[in-house]
């Protein structure tokens, strides 16, 4: 017979007892150990861990108080509290058992016994020692990852300007509490990185924080993402997962690109926000969890106002607090700052010298508009930094466009307008202008073309990612690349 896994410790004066019960126990676990004197108990725990404890209520002859199994039953308890204790007491003891039950005991067994109900008895708490083993373990090891996690994004927020030090006020006045908080902004202006601030802030920092964009989530998922599904839930479901919300339970979920959510999808988001329980595909029992919810959209505060396009309940739920982050052309102070602390970083990564700004380079950078925002000034200068062969940078070795708008805007209005006439007709002169057999074969280039799509959707869309790799046909991550690639 396959013998269970198990370290079992006997405490009794009777040798009779101990005999008979290691005879037994040894035929069902690997390790039995006996001790008769109870004084002995320390100095068997420092030599090795017991999954179970068999404690007798009483040692001596005349003893039936039960006062010495309570004593060595709270010792236990100090020295090794992972450890279960069953007690051992004579018939008609089941009082003082129970009370010792009180103290932390988990079972107990009335001498004299059955065969068949010791086992069952020491084969339940070696199974209860064990799960609990692991769940301490496991716990453990989502700490060590929530630690790495948290190591691997951490990243000071940098900038002064002004409008920055709002920012920064609002994140430290909200932080520390579990309120809500909705951030507004456009695209690449940081807001996951000031999402994940929030979270570093606030009691919740030692917990997961967990992300889930939105804009990339297909309608037939968001259920089982964000909610879970059990096993044979739907077709394809072959088995059980955890959604978003309890797997973040106790720490944040940041909902990126909440405004592109449709509105039936809002309606069942509201209905577990409001009752802090969520039902997984294919159950019926709800269960409660624990998160703050920090969500985050490029979606104009205007558009969100829109009781046609964006519930205004889940907004009141979303928005305790709102947070504005402003585009980078409007905190032109801190554009310097941040090139020099991408070029160090890059510099490290690309195991190249830190490069310096000439004086013409400093007046291109601030002077152009950045319609992409922070993500675009990086993606320049990680760009720039492979490519450049001087130590010194000038303006021309950025590639900026210098026919970039003043006014740049890639907050998302909420619109059915078509392209105008006046750009399609642009458009196809270019076209007719351009199909020379000559200029044609260069268009014929696969990364030009390239290139140059994404280029067009990006700006049809003015940087709305989501909506940009809708129409390309890409996942968010996919355009990523492919702006990174072409230097986009």
């Amino acid at each position: 017979m396959m013998k269970t896994t198990g370290k079992i410790l006997i405490v009794d004066d009777d040798n009779d007892i101990l005999v008979a019960s290691k005879l037994l126990l040894k035929r069902k676990f690997t390790d039995v150990s006996t001790c008769n004197q109870p004084e002995h108990i320390p100095t068997f725990f420092e030599k090795q861990h017991f999954d179970v404890v068999l404690l007798d209520m009483n040692f001596g002859p005349g003893e039936s108080s039960g006062a010495q199994g309570f004593y060595w039953l709270k010792r236990i308890r100090e020295i090794a509290p992972q450890s279960i204790i069953i007690m051992i007491t004579a018939h008609g003891g089941v009082d003082v058992a129970v009370e010792a039950m009180k103290l932390g005991a988990t079972d107990f067994i009335a001498k004299p016994w059955h065969n068949e109900k010791v086992i069952a008895t020491v084969t339940t708490a070696v199974m209860l020692a064990q799960s609990q083993t692991q769940a301490k373990t496991l716990q453990a090891k989502n700490d060590v990852l929530v630690q790495v996690n948290n190591l691997n994004h951490q990243q000071n927020i940098i900038g002064n300007s002004v409008p920055m030090q709002a920012v920064h006020t609002l994140i430290s006045r909200s932080a520390p509490t579990d309120a809500n908080v909705l951030i507004l902004g456009e695209n690449g202006t940081g807001k996951e990185l000031v999402a994940r601030e929030v979270h570093q802030k606030s009691l919740r920092a030692n917990r997961l924080f967990m992300s889930v964009d939105l804009g990339a989530l297909s309608e037939s998922l968001f259920e089982s993402e964000l909610f879970g599904h059990k096993k044979g839930a739907f077709t394809g479901a072959n088995h059980e997962r955890i959604g978003r919300l309890l797997a973040a339970d106790g720490g944040t979920l940041f909902l990126d690109e909440i405004g592109n959510l449709p509105l039936h999808l809002q309606a069942k988001l509201l209905t577990v926000l409001e009752q802090r329980k969520v039902i997984p595909l294919g159950s019926n029992e709800a269960i409660a969890f624990d998160v703050r919810i920090i969500a985050a959209t490029n979606v104009s505060k205007h558009a969100l106002q829109d009781e046609n396009k964006f519930r205004q309940d889940l907004l009141f739920r979303l928005n305790t607090v709102e947070l504005t982050l402003p585009p980078l052309r409007k905190r032109s102070e801190d554009i310097i700052p941040l090139a020099e602390h991408y070029l160090q970083h890059y510099g490290k990564k690309y195991h190249k010298p830190t490069k310096t700004l000439s004086s013409d380079a400093i007046h291109a950078l601030n002077t152009y508009q950045w319609p992409g925002n922070i993500r675009e000034l990086r993606h320049v200068i990680e760009r720039t930094t492979i490519l450049s062969a001087t130590e010194t940078l000038m303006a021309q070795d950025f590639q900026l466009s210098t026919a970039a708008p003043q006014q740049v805007s890639n907050h998302i209005e909420y619109s059915n307008e078509q392209p105008s006439s006046a750009f399609t007709e642009t458009a196809n002169n270019n076209v007719q202008e351009n199909s020379s057999p000559t200029t044609l074969s260069q268009e014929l280039n696969l990364e030009k073309l390239e290139k140059q799509a994404v280029s067009l959707a990006l700006k049809k869309h003015k940087y709305n990612i989501s909506h940009s790799a809708k129409e390309l046909g890409l996942t968010r991550a996919a355009l990523y690349r492919r702006m990174e690639k072409h230097g986009l």
